[in-house]
């Protein structure tokens, strides 16, 4: 009996490296059973087929938290105020340009302007911001705004989600972030965020801009109630979405870090980093792209995530607060990210929003 549990898994594993398509009781087994070892070694000969070249890509990007007023109130975030709070704040325009103005001068190319969902603010407050970004900085994608952003904007100004993409599109946004997946099943954000749009409202919102020729990322916070089944679950509903539209450019798994939240869970380790990154590779198989999310495991364990899997290192996020105010310490240079590369036996190149390779010269040199 052993022998065959060994050997189904060991077939299993085969065929997940080839890119044949797990259903989700093959994954859960692979998640639960499989020894770390094997499981990234299927997934970085996996990774070697769609990727075979010595590159690892990366993004000069930065994220402005442009309002911490938030209607949400998840127990996971310590970067929120609720409405009328004396330490809410919201940036004027001038304020946010500024900002985007030193992140170009660093050669930055992509742009995340995001924060609460505050109920304060009017269409025209991104139609208007967006538009300056784009007349001042047309070198910079704005890639912004979470999907609790756009129903919020949406539910205050009593219109669709597609009338609202399609305003902003045209004022300059180009893309979406995967922001506020957190897990796509409806038990865990009940108990976790029970006032954030539900999991099919999440997919709906990715759908349209999707069809709207919005390119977007897709996401999984994990490490707060959610069980493996549920993790597994996340994967199999984004994979069903991409099945559909092919619009996610890539998959960023990162873990919670729970130090100054009231939500309290399972706390994931570097080992569960490790095995996310890895079972994402396997099973996500219509996803290009994996990213390797280091700013809550950390840089080593970022790097470690590219002989995992991952493919691509994220951005410097030159400028956070989300993530930050929640405890995590991490920080990384473009010197930083470009020696995790070397040191995991990659080249490190940049890209841009879209992954497409950018000719610009590296911070270091081999």
């Amino acid at each position: 009996m052993m022998q065959r549990r060994t050997d189904h898994l060991t077939a299993l594993l085969e065929r997940a490296a080839e890119g044949g398509r797990l259903n989700h009781a093959d994954g859960l087994r692979l998640y639960r059973e499989a020894s770390l070892h094997d499981l990234g070694a299927a997934a970085h000969r996996r990774r070697t087929q769609l990727h075979p070249s010595r590159e690892v890509s990366y993004v000069i990007d930065t994220t402005i938290n442009y309002t911490n007023i938030c209607n949400v109130h998840c127990s996971f975030c310590a970067f929120f105020r609720p409405e009328g709070h004396p330490e809410g704040y919201t940036m004027s325009h001038d304020e946010v340009l500024s900002r985007v103005e030193w992140a170009a001068a660093q050669g930055a190319t992509q742009i995340m302007v995001q924060g609460g969902v505050n109920p304060d603010l009017a269409i025209g407050y991104y139609l208007e911001l967006f538009e300056k970004i784009s007349r001042r900085f047309p070198g910079v994608d704005i890639h912004s705004l979470s999907t609790s952003e756009i129903c919020g904007i949406a539910k205050r100004e009593n219109l669709g989600v597609d009338d609202v993409l399609q305003r902003l599109r045209s004022a300059g946004l180009k893309s979406l972030p995967g922001a506020g997946a957190e897990i796509l099943v409806e038990r865990v954000r009940k108990r976790i965020s029970a006032r954030k749009i539900d999991d099919d409202r999440w997919l709906e919102v990715m759908r349209v801009a999707q069809r709207l020729g919005m390119p977007t990322t897709a996401t999984m916070m994990f490490g707060s109630i959610e069980t493996d089944e549920e993790r597994i679950t996340h994967l199999d509903v984004l994979r069903e979405l991409q099945d559909e539209t092919r619009g996610f450019t890539a998959f960023i798994p990162w873990y919670y870090v729970p130090h100054k939240t009231p939500l309290r869970g399972r706390e994931a380790t570097g080992i569960d980093y490790l095995r996310v990154i890895a079972m994402s590779r396997l099973y996500l198989d219509n996803f290009a792209h994996i990213q390797a999310s280091w700013l809550t495991p950390g840089l080593k364990l970022g790097e470690l995530a590219l002989v995992f899997g991952a493919d691509d290192m994220g951005g410097t996020i030159l400028e956070e607060k989300v993530v930050t105010l929640a405890g995590s310490t991490n920080h990384a240079t473009r010197k930083d990210l470009e020696g995790a590369i070397r040191r995991a036996g990659y080249l490190p190149v940049i890209r841009d929003t879209y992954f497409n390779r950018r000719e610009y010269p590296l911070a270091t040199t081999a």
